[in-house]
């Protein structure tokens, strides 16, 4: 893991590091010391590391942080069990106002609480009056409430709702896939309210050389496209594939 302050002057590591990317860090921290040789990297120059920090300005802010465990919300699917007694045991979608109707329950208010939350929640209202020592299991089949965005060299960018373990590759399939005049396969995944991004290529995937990763709720992936390409030439210059920069600000 790299940790990145996109404040001027200050790049520090949180672990050891690939040659390759101590190589990169080094002529930019040499550039903070006032190094301008003929030499110099590139990837060092000031309007680079400004690109990166607003590209992570523009679609960090937008995802949501990470919450302790998925919360559900409408339009969700619910498998309420109750153990040994099959007749209240039923699948429910959650409605447009975070309701359910249960048997002998009747309507109960789910929006918000987790799946382990309901389930004492619902094991509380069962025993006060219909069940003893009830066991409620609660298993949520479709999660349509939370989302994640997709933008740049996509067919269809927009906002799309996350299913189970919904990976990277079948949520660009879901936005139509690549934009095929637009040559990259280089993907940036923004995560817990900008705080931290995480860099694919889609071609090494679609290889095996790398795992296709999980999205969470809240994700923001971008796709690069024109507008985007001097921000991942730095952050490939910062990061191999796969692992995470975690950004701890982004002032100019």
């Amino acid at each position: 893991m790299i940790v990145l302050n996109l404040c001027p002057w200050s790049i520090r590591t949180a672990s050891a590091l690939c040659p390759a990317v101590l190589f990169g860090l080094a002529v930019l921290l040499g550039g903070c010391n006032g190094y301008s040789g003929d030499d110099a990297s590139p990837l060092s120059a000031e309007p680079d590391r400004a690109k990166l920090a607003q590209f992570a300005d523009r679609y960090g802010s937008a995802s949501n942080r990470k919450s302790a465990g998925y919360k559900i919300g409408p339009q969700d699917v619910l498998e309420v069990t109750v153990f040994k007694v099959p007749e209240l045991s039923k699948s429910v979608q959650v409605t447009e106002n975070g309701m359910v109707n249960l048997p002998l329950i009747g309507e109960v208010s789910v929006s918000g609480k987790t799946a382990n939350g309901l389930e004492r929640d619902l094991e509380g209202r069962l025993g006060a009056k219909y069940v003893k020592s009830p066991q409620v299991s609660v298993f949520i089949k479709e999660y349509n409430s939370q989302r994640v965005t997709i933008e740049g060299a996509v067919k269809r960018p927009g906002v799309y709702p996350v299913r189970g373990n919904d990976s990277l590759m079948q949520t660009i399939a879901r936005a139509e896939g690549l934009d095929r005049e637009v040559s990259s396969t280089n993907v940036a995944i923004f995560r817990d309210g900008g705080r931290q991004m995480l860099r694919y290529d889609v071609a090494q995937i679609r290889s095996g050389a790398v795992a296709d990763p999980e999205v969470q709720m809240g994700d923001v992936i971008v796709v690069e496209d024109s507008s985007t390409k001097a921000a991942f030439q730095y952050l490939k210059a910062l990061t191999p594939v796969a692992s995470p920069l975690v950004l701890l600000g982004t002032a100019l």
